[in-house]
C-alpha cells in the first residue's frame, strides 16, 4: 500500500505545492528570473520562490532536495538488487551494487538534463518486458477476476474478511 502511496504523495501533493509557491510569489514571470527560467532550473527557480518568504527557507528546500535525492538512491539500488537477484542469482548481487557505483560517479559529472534523459530511457525500457507480460497475461487474469467476482456474488467469500 505504501508503494501506491509514494507517487501520489510526490506527484500530486509536493508538484503541485511548488508550482503553487511559484505561482504565488509570481517569480515565474518575473524579470530577475528571466536567465533561471530561459536554462530550464527548476531547483534555483523553487529556490527563489521559497526566499521571497523568508532568507532561510533556501536552506530547507536544499536539505529536502538532498534527502530526496538519497531516499531514492537507496529505494532505487534495493529494487534494482532484487530484480537483479531475480534474474541473475544473489550470487551476482555484488556486481550490480558495483555497477550502481559507478553510475552514481558518472552521474555525478553529467549534466542533470542527461542524467533525467537517461533515466527516463531506463524506465521506458523497463516498461517494455512489463507492457509483453501484461498482454501475455491479460486472459490469465481476467479468468481469475471472474471466479474471483462469483465468488463474491455466490456468497463463498465474505466481503468484510477480504484483505485490503
Amino acid at each position: 500500500m505504501v508503494a501506491l502511496y509514494e507517487p501520489f504523495i510526490d506527484t500530486i501533493v509536493i508538484c503541485t505545492m511548488t508550482a503553487l509557491v511559484i505561482i504565488i510569489t509570481g517569480v515565474y514571470s518575473d524579470p530577475a528570473t528571466l536567465a533561471i527560467r530561459e536554462a530550464s532550473k527548476g531547483a534555483a527557480l523553487t529556490s527563489v520562490a521559497f526566499a521571497t518568504v523568508s532568507d532561510w527557507f533556501p536552506v530547507i528546500l536544499t536539505l529536502s532536495v538532498v534527502l530526496f535525492a538519497y531516499s531514492t538512491m537507496i529505494s532505487w539500488s534495493y529494487y534494482g538488487e532484487r530484480c537483479w537477484a531475480y534474474l541473475f542469482g544473489e550470487r551476482t548481487s555484488m556486481v550490480y551494487r558495483v555497477l550502481f557505483l559507478l553510475f552514481i560517479v558518472v552521474a555525478s559529472v553529467a549534466s542533470a538534463a542527461n542524467m533525467v534523459d537517461f533515466t527516463d530511457l531506463l524506465v521506458l525500457a523497463m516498461a517494455f518486458p512489463n507492457l509483453i507480460g501484461l498482454y501475455l497475461l491479460s486472459g490469465k487474469v481476467r479468468a481469475m477476476l471472474t471466479e474471483y467476482q462469483g465468488k463474491l456474488k455466490s456468497g463463498e467469500l465474505d466481503r468484510e474478511k477480504q484483505p485490503g
